[in-house]
């Protein structure tokens, strides 16, 4: 078969699978079984064994697990809770007021979850009642969730950068940092907004005074933030100062986040038992993920298909602002149908190439490929970050897609920021004296 006509069938059967509601992992293997079936190739369980092996035993992954039960254990205590309490004293004078709350707290908790739907999910579960009970816009604090429920996907310790990080061979001890300044970024795109927001729509906020707080209450209610603040500098600092692999830093974080919950007394022997359940799931489901999309990267490269795309980009004569620009459409689609680490191990091996090719740094197109990835979150109809807010209002995905708008352009801008000035991703990897 014609490899232009094999790769339309192949991407007309993966849609076809995506839509009956197949598992993503299960999709990939079926569209690389299917694909090698109709190339000819009868060694389909030999490629399976040997890609499946080299799929999952990177020293690497050994990462992920931990990171992930860091954050079932928090997402099960009430640190997270006590973010709402340690920073709302504070923000009470600021244009928009609490709902800062929104954005501080889902930048707090991204940075020791390293998940979006996680962060999204308990970060909204506290302040969406609470902003709605004091009258603020109902659209405006679904917006800021939804908008900033996608930092978990950059801010440090991320997932997502660990698949990244394997994927393409590159530190992750790098990526981490590097994706530090731009998640801050982020933050601060996204406060200078909602200030904006609050001063031309003042009628939409709550009446009266909430800043008469006075100071050594404020300071009381810092010190809820201490030890989640702390446990983030313990890890990332062990990282950035080369005393720690991100491996044995996720070992540290989740004894520093048992620690906590036993110095908390908010962790019982059932939601002991839940968070290391739900870490299992979390990671086998990614791990099923990564070991099918290995097998049809495998299976692509039998066809050709890979080598056809690089050359037909090749023959285009793109620059890199044009290459850049057509993968951001790229994964932006493919994010509507895939969730954000389906679109990174699918595309990564194919893509690679063709960055190296125009000389990006692989580091910079880590952090670029998250916040492109961060677009997807919150573009229907597979927006994840969209359907966790639904579930938590209760409203339409149409709703919660128009509230998010402002944020997914603002995560264009910092995209376009990024691109302009790639230092501000590069400096901080730099300065690492290891990793």
């Amino acid at each position: 078969m014609e490899i232009t006509a094999l790769s339309i069938t192949l991407a007309l059967f993966m849609l076809l699978v995506l839509a009956a509601g197949l598992w993503v992992s299960l999709s990939l293997l079926a569209v690389a079984i299917f694909g090698l079936y109709l190339s000819g190739n009868d060694q389909i369980g030999l490629l399976f064994a040997t890609s499946s092996w080299g799929a999952s035993t990177s020293w690497s992954l050994t990462a992920l697990p931990m990171f992930i039960w860091m954050g079932e254990i928090l997402f099960r205590t009430r640190l997270s809770e006590d973010l709402f309490k340690g920073l709302s004293p504070w923000l009470g004078k600021l244009p928009g007021k609490l709902l800062h709350v929104n954005i501080l707290s889902c930048g707090i908790f991204a940075a020791v979850s390293g998940s979006s739907a996680a962060t999204a999910a308990t970060i909204g579960r506290m302040t969406l009642p609470e902003l709605k009970a004091q009258g603020y816009s109902e659209r405006m604090a679904v917006g800021t969730l939804a908008g900033s429920g996608t930092l978990g996907l950059l801010i440090p310790p991320s997932i997502i950068l660990i698949v990244y990080g394997v994927a393409a061979e590159v530190s992750i001890g790098r990526l981490f940092i590097a994706g530090a300044l731009p998640g801050l970024m982020l933050v601060v795109l996204f406060m200078g907004y909602t200030a904006i927001w609050a001063k031309l729509n003042e009628d939409e906020l709550p009446k009266g005074d909430s800043g008469s707080i006075s100071l050594v209450e404020k300071i009381v209610a810092l010190r809820k933030l201490v030890p989640i603040v702390g446990l983030i500098l313990f890890v990332l600092g062990s990282i950035y100062g080369g005393f720690t692999t991100p491996t044995e830093a996720a070992a540290l974080g989740v004894f520093g986040a048992l620690i906590l919950a036993l110095v908390t007394k908010t962790l019982s022997l059932d939601s002991f038992k839940q968070s290391l359940l739900g870490a299992v799931r979390s990671s086998c489901m990614i791990g099923l993920i990564l070991v099918a999309a290995h097998f049809l990267t495998l299976a692509m490269g039998f066809l050709g298909i890979p080598r056809e795309l690089a050359q037909w980009i090749g023959g285009m004569s793109l620059n890199t602002f044009e290459l850049l620009l057509y993968l951001t459409v790229l994964f932006v689609i493919l994010g509507c149908f895939l969730d954000g680490i389906s679109v990174v191990v699918l595309t990564v091996a194919v893509v690679l190439p063709l960055i190296q090719q125009a000389n990006i740094d692989l580091i910079w197109f880590g952090i670029y490929i998250v916040l492109v990835v961060e677009l997807s979150q919150i573009t229907p109809p597979v927006g994840f970050n969209l359907f966790v807010i639904q579930a938590l209002t209760g409203r339409d995905i149409l709703y919660v897609a128009r509230a998010a708008i402002p944020f997914f352009m603002l995560i264009l801008i910092a995209i376009l920021l990024i691109s302009w000035f790639p230092q501000i991703v590069t400096y901080l990897p730099q300065t690492m004296t290891r990793g």
